[in-house]
């Protein structure tokens, strides 16, 4: 029925409509006079998505023959693409209007970006999933070189467009194979022709390189060459490539693995897994040599995203559970990040030394104590809610019998806590430097502390999120 079809994705063509509409509207009036409020109504449409598709119940029914899928699943991953896109533009604004970078298109291609990324984990066929997947990279090339006047910002650009150009062919190389031999696009269709677990040559194939290329989404190694795109980009761009690309990136994977492939368990669970324990040790590892905070992050995410690899490569309901609210509580770390590294500065220029944070602590204690428990978090410290979400992804490994995956995911976690703890040592225990500011507007301020707040209190009851993301898990892996 085409009004149920068209029910089910309303959110994505409201949001696509308001963008186009925008920047038609953006383009015969005062363009760049009009950035700001154009940042702030994208924001305030964000928001009013993610409480629409939150509050809604899902259609749980495909739509367009299987093409789209509306489930909890899907809910869940839109809602925490949606608020952590709608926090990163709110904390940017002001940052964008300071460093001469407030352009009209900045908050339109972030929405259509965003759109990208709602198709990606609502898909049901290759066809859907490589249409939102290159709406989404399109959009994020674009945003890591919109610094035109930079040489760093524009290689970033071609760094990232060269390389993601390199993973989509592979994955749509993997998606012909797996078409090939299954006769269908369907995701529905392709687990029908596995049942019984049995997988053909040129099947598996197909499902290696469609993995090659999904790792590259989410930075995993050893396909996480781009990350240094990180430092390049501008910073609020940084900070989008940290948050909801993330969570579209893994809920397709996701997707792809449990509805696709869901009855081969055993042939994708020790690939992902070999994959998880690169990314955490290599970002765990690599990132113990950087000294700026922006490069620092991307070694970070490499680290975290093996984590929440791990929870996938468990393969269960528990994991899948384990893994969304992994995303969830990661997304919520890195914009409470990414709000003090976009106001530090020195006469006015941006700085992103590690070294320039020397006894912070002594000039700003409220905000110094809010970073300390980011970093707590990120590290895995308990009682931080950081804790608790690597804990529930090893846990799920061992009850899968991945006991080797669990232990190296520990080790990984100490390495890695050497280096967020250096910044604390830092911020507290340091030799004094002259010069580092860090002026927040409200939104950093708010979102700094509502962050860190979060990983405190959190660990009560999760903020009700245990209890969505385990109706996700159970739609997804049944």
């Amino acid at each position: 029925m085409i009004s149920a079809d068209f029910y089910a994705i309303l959110p994505e063509v409201v949001l696509a409509l308001y963008a186009m509409a925008a920047l038609l509207g953006a383009v015969y009036t005062g363009k760049d006079e009009v950035t700001g409020t154009l940042t702030w109504a994208t924001v305030a449409v964000f928001v009013g998505i993610a409480a629409w598709i939150g509050l809604s119940d899902p259609t749980d029914t495909p739509a367009f023959g299987g093409m789209f899928i509306d489930d909890p699943f899907a809910q869940f991953a839109k809602v925490v693409i949606l608020l952590g896109a709608a926090a990163v533009l709110a904390m940017s604004a002001d940052y964008m209007a300071r460093r001469g970078l407030a352009r009209f298109e900045f908050p339109l291609i972030a929405a259509l970006a965003v759109v990208g990324m709602m198709v990606m984990v609502s898909a049901g066929d290759l066809m859907s999933l490589y249409m939102g997947l290159e709406l989404q990279s399109l959009s994020l090339y674009i945003l890591a070189a919109f610094r035109r006047d930079s040489v760093k910002s524009t290689e970033a650009g071609l760094k990232y467009f060269v390389l993601g150009a390199l993973s989509s062919g592979l994955l749509l190389y993997g998606a012909s194979l797996t078409y090939g031999f299954t006769g269908t696009t369907l995701f529905s269709g392709i687990i029908e022709t596995i049942q019984g677990g049995h997988i053909s040559v040129g099947l598996l194939f197909g499902l290696v390189l469609m993995i090659t290329g999904l790792a590259f989404k989410v930075s995993a190694v050893p396909f996480h060459m781009w990350t240094d795109v990180y430092e390049g980009s501008p910073t609020p761009v940084t900070a989008f490539f940290a948050t909801a690309p993330k969570m579209a990136a893994m809920g397709l994977f996701a997707r792809v693995v449990f509805d696709a492939f869901g009855a081969a368990v055993g042939d994708w669970s020790q690939v992902i897994a070999v994959i998880a324990l690169l990314s955490m040790l290599v970002g765990s590892i690599a990132g113990i040599g950087q000294r700026n905070i922006k490069r620092l992050m991307a070694y970070s995410s490499i680290a975290h995203m093996g984590f929440a690899l791990v929870g996938l490569a468990a393969g269960s309901e528990a994991g899948l559970k384990a893994m969304l609210i992994y995303m969830a509580i990661y997304v919520t770390m890195s914009v409470g990040v990414f709000a003090f590294i976009l106001s530090m500065e020195k006469d006015g220029a941006p700085i992103t030394e590690i070294d320039a944070l020397n006894l912070y602590s002594k000039k700003e204690p409220v905000k110094a104590l809010a970073m300390l428990v980011l970093l707590f978090s990120l590290a895995g410290v308990p009682p931080m809610l950081g804790f608790f979400a690597k804990y529930g992804v090893l846990v799920a490994a061992v009850n899968s019998g991945l006991t080797w995956l669990a232990v190296g995911g520990v080790i990984a976690s100490v390495i890695g806590a050497f280096y967020y703890l250096r910044i604390v040592y830092y911020m507290y225990f340091g030799t004094e430097t002259e010069g580092l500011e860090t002026p927040m507007v409200p939104a950093q301020w708010v979102l700094l502390m509502a962050a860190a707040l979060v990983m405190v209190v959190g660990v009560l009851n999760l903020f009700g999120i245990e209890g969505a993301a385990a109706l996700a898990a159970e739609v997804l892996a049944r």
